[in-house]
């Protein structure tokens, strides 16, 4: 007499229970159901051979996904036992049609009962199945809705239709099930964006902070525009005109965004991080730089996408161009600006800095203007303070304030000017001297 075990089950009749014993079966490492035995390993038989074949068969075929049949095989012994005997799948998990890959309807072999898979398991068998890229592997949350990105693609004058799902890579050949990439489309998307802005350029006095999440087409939206009144105006005046010029360049916080959300390693649960102070903003996301490939690289313009299909999706929606051209575009936006973008990159992060163009070109100025002050001779203190209160002087006036000769005269308002102290305007008696 042979007892149950991992690789032997008993039923005395057909009931539903088999196909998750079934399911345990293919999901571990494969073994035999005896239909027709009882618990102790005594042949009872079968009382409607014929039909308990069939519905057997048909069972199986239809209640268990994805398709474990070929990994099935049926003995009928002494026209009274069916033996069934189950190798280990390929596709794992397999599932219960009617549960979905939920802990209720995975089954795995533990010992001589089969018993539900956590969700540890499931995730591991998914990736074992499917490989390890994230947005190519089953999703554990099937009831999935679309609307948020119904609208991005209707806005986008894109079609969006079920019978695009696998084109677009929604959802899988074998088993018609969401991939990972429909989830992170869905309006069930379970990552989030975070967004922080600080009083301080240490990043820590809060000012503000905002969390957004559902599809990622919400996300970027929603984030966009939180930025955007984070991004202010600054003013100046040329004579009479009155020149508006942003903080930050609104194609470049457009591709910081994209970048972040489309090149995130989306395996890991954390959200994406975005610092706003007075100085910078920072794009934080997940997940390092893919093997080969270094900070230099990225800044050439070279791309290796982590989610190829989501890449792609946002391409076919003409949010990126082609792989690459983010970066080179923000660093041309920042071509005249004292300060420049920055990448840094560690094991488990990518963060991209875009500098506060409007601080920069402040600090710039305070820079040059401390420089300028540290030069600033006796002579050219009192030349200055006549300027600031008399608006000119000419060659005379220059001579007879400061008690100097004429070449002296020459030299100390030639350097003045190289400085960008003053203003020379005319020659000889029409010379003139103007602070700039």
């Amino acid at each position: 007499m042979q007892y149950e075990s991992e690789r032997i089950e008993y039923k005395s009749q057909l009931t539903d229970e088999i196909y998750k014993e079934v399911i345990a079966f293919a999901n571990t490492d494969g073994g035999i159901i005896y239909i027709g035995v009882d618990d102790q390993g005594n042949a009872t038989g079968i009382d409607d051979v014929d039909g308990t074949y069939t519905r057997l068969t048909n069972g199986v075929r239809d209640a268990i996904r994805p398709d474990v049949t070929m990994f099935v095989r049926y003995v009928l012994q002494d026209n009274q036992v069916i033996r069934i005997e189950i190798g280990e799948g390929s596709y794992k998990p397999y599932y219960l049609k009617g549960k979905g890959l939920k802990p209720n309807g995975v089954y795995v072999r533990q010992g001589a009962s089969s018993v539900q898979a956590s969700p540890e398991q499931i995730r591991q068998m998914i990736k074992d199945s499917d490989g390890d890229v994230y947005e190519q592997m089953r999703a554990l949350q099937q009831d999935l809705t679309f609307e948020e990105a119904a609208a991005a693609f209707k806005r986008y004058k894109v079609e969006f239709a079920e019978d695009k799902y696998i084109a677009l890579g929604m959802r899988n050949v074998y088993d018609d099930q969401y991939t990972n990439l429909a989830l992170l489309l869905s309006d069930q998307c379970q990552h989030t964006t975070k967004i922080a802005v600080f009083g301080d350029a240490e990043n820590i006095t809060f000012k503000d902070a905002k969390e957004f999440g559902g599809s990622v087409f919400k996300q970027l939206d929603d984030s966009y525009a939180y930025l955007s009144l984070c991004n202010r105006t600054a003013s100046t005046f040329e004579g009479l005109e009155r020149i508006d010029k942003v903080d930050y360049p609104e194609d470049a916080i457009r591709e910081a965004l994209l970048n972040a959300l489309v090149h995130r390693d989306y395996s890991f649960s954390g959200s994406i991080i975005i610092n706003v102070n007075d100085s910078c903003m920072e794009f934080i996301s997940i997940g390092g730089l893919l093997p080969g490939l270094s900070a230099e690289d990225i800044r050439s313009g070279i791309s290796q996408p982590r989610n190829r299909n989501l890449a792609e999706v946002f391409h076919r929606l003409r949010l990126i161009e082609s792989y690459g051209t983010g970066i080179r575009k923000i660093y041309a936006l920042y071509k005249n600006c004292p300060a420049q973008p920055r990448i840094e990159v560690t094991h488990n992060t990518f963060k991209l800095i875009l500098p506060n163009m409007n601080a920069a070109v402040e600090e710039k100025h305070e820079e040059k203007a401390a420089e300028q002050a540290a030069n600033i001779t006796p002579q050219m203190k009192i030349v200055l303070d006549y300027l600031k209160e008399y608006g000119e002087m000419n060659d005379e006036e220059l001579q007879e304030l400061l008690h100097i000769k004429k070449t002296r005269a020459y030299m100390l308002t030639r350097r003045m000017n190289e400085e960008g102290l003053i203003v020379i305007s005319g020659r000889g008696a029409t010379k003139k001297f103007k602070l700039k």
